[in-house]
């Protein structure tokens, strides 16, 4: 699994990479609210390890801007010395799914993530992705528009996934290569040709356009207006 860390206690930090890279997971980690939430809007992760206290963001502005994002559904499990009941709600409320205080053993912090990442699984074992009159099952990863099943390539349906995820929302060009490539995107705009492909199987036989590009952004899929689409 792939976890982002955002901590400011570099000790904890350190034990967190010790604890779970010895078990083959992959960790990224942030010191502040600002670079944590860049991160976690701009990257994939399995969970996000969240500190309230933080530098110039606290854990909890962080959390309610991670859910207005385009990577809203990424389980969170907030890591605090708060362990009032108020400051409990108060996590939940932002968005947490889990709330551990601190000072807390690495064990029950590993089997809470496990127990997060199998509830994700769960739902999308069962999600069905709908905008407008396109249809994306997760379980059978059958694509269909207007009851007519779309013949897709898979780097076309995970791109399909991620727009439909994010729909009505932009995805930017990064996170959309990240999602095909992870870090290690092809030379040249490979990414351009997997949108023409989707194009073609989404769009193309239908007049109502999905995908839209959104200039020096990335894409966007969603039923536009056409006083809308003359302002992009």
């Amino acid at each position: 699994m792939r976890l982002l860390v955002i901590e400011d206690n570099r000790s904890l930090v350190a034990n967190l990479f010790e604890y779970f890279e010895a078990r083959g997971h992959t960790l990224d980690a942030a010191p502040d609210g600002v670079t944590g939430l860049h991160l976690a809007t701009t990257q994939t992760y399995d969970v996000v390890v969240l500190d309230w206290m933080l530098p110039r963001m606290d854990g909890r502005e962080v959390l309610q801007h991670l859910r207005a994002s385009a990577n809203a559904a990424t389980p969170v499990i907030m890591l605090t010395a708060r362990d009032e009941l108020p400051d409990k709600i108060a996590g939940f409320r932002a968005g947490a799914d889990d709330y551990l205080t601190k000072p807390f053993a690495l064990p029950e912090l590993e089997v809470r993530i496990e127990a997060l990442i199998a509830r994700v699984a769960g739902r999308g074992r069962k999600r069905i992705l709908e905008v407008e009159d396109l249809r994306l099952d997760m379980a059978t990863l059958e694509a269909t528009r207007a009851g007519k099943p779309l013949h897709l390539y898979p780097a076309c349906r995970k791109l399909l996934e991620t727009l439909m995820q994010a729909s009505p929302a932009a995805v930017s060009r990064e996170r959309l290569e990240h999602a095909l490539w992870g870090d290690d995107p092809p030379d040249g705009d490979m990414l351009r040709s997997h949108i023409y492909e989707l194009r073609r199987s989404v769009d193309g036989p239908f007049p109502v356009k999905l995908i839209h590009t959104l200039p020096r952004v990335g894409y966007r899929l969603a039923a536009i207006a056409r006083d809308e689409l003359d302002g992009i």
